[in-house]
């Protein structure tokens, strides 16, 4: 099972120092990856007709692809997970492109996850349909992996043609792992046909678990090996109290979870530190 951190981005701020310091500490402490969300724009609440959302203007998010390629200067082994990249509202060969490069100046430490998104503000900032994101993210798995994979391209889908072409250099990583978010049926379902792993929102245990099976049976259904794809688990500090982390990091790993990573956020922590201190006591309870 590798163990990872959630990068703690709407609360640690912009001070580039204090990002790779937190960084380099979480890859001391010996953990195997950092994970961090996505938003490119945050809508403001009191637009005209209102507008309801977990994330406003006021949540800070630093860009994943910009993030990682600076953390992967100042670090060795520590690999980084988009969690999740929302690839609808994104140009495909864009998204190929920047990962591509990424994947190779940090020698193959990236997985990128994938979704859908809810803010459609995002999307028409973006100039992308929001309502067609489902159909679309499923053709541009296909791209990505094409593009991953051979110098050129030929494609004709429904939303993309390319016309003999690729790009160069190619990743590290032929072809860089594919992992899906959501819950919905028809994204567990989704990425049970195309994914390389799951990355479930952090919930109770006794949610997940139901899940779980929902999704290795989903896999096995679609002629795929349940053992071999990956599931990220995200303990929340939110959800499970720090007294509960032994009994559930032994659920998880008899479990056989390929991935368990910690979110510290949400739970009133004021400073970088306080953040790194409660990642420092979750390894030391993983043993």
């Amino acid at each position: 099972m590798k163990l990872g951190v959630v990068f703690p981005q709407t609360e640690i701020g912009a001070d580039p120092v204090v990002i790779r310091d937190f960084v380099q500490a979480v890859e001391g402490l010996g953990f195997d990856y950092l994970l961090a969300y996505e938003h490119v724009l945050g809508a403001n609440p009191d637009r005209p007709g209102g507008w309801r959302g977990p994330y406003t203007y006021r949540d800070a998010f630093h860009e994943p692809f910009v993030l990682f390629a600076h953390l992967a200067a100042v670090t060795w082994r520590l690999e980084f997970a988009t969690g999740i990249l929302i690839l609808p509202q994104r140009q495909t060969a864009l998204v190929a492109k920047q990962a591509a490069e990424l994947d190779l100046l940090s020698g193959g430490r990236l997985r990128l996850g994938v979704g859908l998104g809810w803010n459609a503000v995002e999307y028409q900032a973006l100039g992308q349909d929001f309502t067609d994101r489902g159909r679309r993210i499923e053709e541009q798995v296909k791209l990505l992996r094409a593009l991953w994979t051979r110098p050129l391209v030929q494609f004709a889908g429904d939303y993309h043609q390319i016309p003999d072409a690729g790009i160069n250099p190619l990743p590290a990583q032929r072809p860089i792992p594919i992992w899906f978010g959501g819950t919905a049926d028809a994204a567990l379902r989704r990425l049970a046909r195309l994914g390389d792993g799951w990355m479930p929102n952090s919930m109770p245990a006794d949610q997940l678990l139901p899940e779980i099976e929902k999704v290795r049976g989903y896999v096995a259904e679609a002629g795929r090996d349940p053992q071999t794809f990956g599931i990220d688990v995200r303990m929340s500090l939110k959800l499970t109290p720090e007294a509960e982390w032994p009994r559930e990091i032994a659920l998880w790993r008899a479990q056989a979870v390929s991935h368990l990573c910690l979110v510290t956020m949400g739970v009133g922590f004021t400073s970088p530190d306080q953040h790194l201190a409660a990642v420092s006591r979750f390894k030391a309870a993983l043993g």
